[in-house]
């Protein structure tokens, strides 16, 4: 009996694009292209699970052995430091974490910086290698208003094109790390299934080359 492989992506245009990916690399599975509520499709010949999930729960699933391998942003596997290994960057969803700030706002390090975000450990551990005194605000929703508000100095967020930032009256002030989609592989899965999880990371190697040859 052909041991399943379970995958879990983040649902979403990132998912479906990464997909894409998998399937060029020989995994495809054509059921996952139907119109339909389904959240988990499988290919029985290839012996592969595909799931859909929210992106930022892909780690949890790979972490806790519902899932052998995953698709998670960097800015998840930072802040939540799960247990699990990081395989490949796919280059793809790419983006970056940053302060940003009131255009007018300029650092008084004499006083305590009030930082809004979702991610509080990225933030923390970016100021404590700056030494600098903070007090973490975690908002869950729409972290552009805490500073219009003057309920923070700053934010901690996920930058793309910055237009949010721009229409809110807000800037880039300083960039904490570049983030991108990241394949990631339960431990014990990637000792049991290391031969097919080797397959897919040499098929996603060659496509990410072809593309950078592009």
């Amino acid at each position: 009996m052909k041991t399943t492989l379970n995958i879990a992506l983040p649902k979403g245009r990132l998912g479906e694009k990464v997909y894409s990916m998998f399937e060029k690399a020989g995994f495809p599975c054509p059921e996952i292209k139907e119109n339909s509520r389904k959240l988990i499709f499988e290919n029985e010949e290839l012996a592969i699970r595909y799931f859909w999930v929210k992106p930022s729960d892909v780690a949890i699933y790979v972490e806790r052995a519902a899932a052998d391998i995953g698709v998670a942003g960097k800015d998840i596997l930072l802040e939540y430091s799960p247990d699990v290994y990081e395989l490949l960057d796919l280059k793809t969803g790419i983006c970056k974490m940053a302060v940003a700030a009131k255009k007018e706002f300029r650092d008084n390090p004499k006083k305590t910086l009030k930082v809004a975000t979702k991610f509080t450990n990225i933030a923390k551990n970016y100021y404590d290698t700056l030494g600098r005194d903070i007090d973490i605000i975690h908002l869950n929703g729409s972290i552009e208003i805490a500073p219009i508000l003057n309920l923070s100095d700053v934010i901690v967020d996920i930058v793309e094109t910055g237009t949010t930032l721009k229409e809110n009256g807000l800037e880039v002030k300083e960039s904490i790390v570049d983030i991108s989609a990241r394949l990631i592989a339960n431990k014990a899965s990637y000792k049991f299934k290391n031969e097919k999880i080797d397959a897919l990371v040499k098929g996603l190697g060659k496509i990410l080359e072809e593309n950078s040859n592009d």
